[in-house]
């Protein structure tokens, strides 16, 4: 796969625990890793999975409930 960019949210304070996403050069593989703990690896993504999980997380289907 080769060496991924890694970049988290810019509404991500130094504090805050994130979800990092990493990009292949190529723009095809992907990667998803917590930032606190980038050393444990991560899970490898095609970019329409990622799409897919991004598209979830925006309608709410994965809310907690209160």
């Amino acid at each position: 796969m080769g060496e991924l960019t890694w970049r988290k949210a810019r509404r991500s304070g130094a504090e805050n625990g994130c979800v990092e996403v990493g990009t292949a050069p190529d723009g095809r593989a992907r990667g998803i890793r917590d930032s606190k703990r980038p050393h444990d690896g991560h899970i490898a993504v095609t970019p329409a999975m990622l799409g897919a999980l991004l598209a979830t997380i925006r309608c709410g289907e994965l809310d907690m409930p209160v």
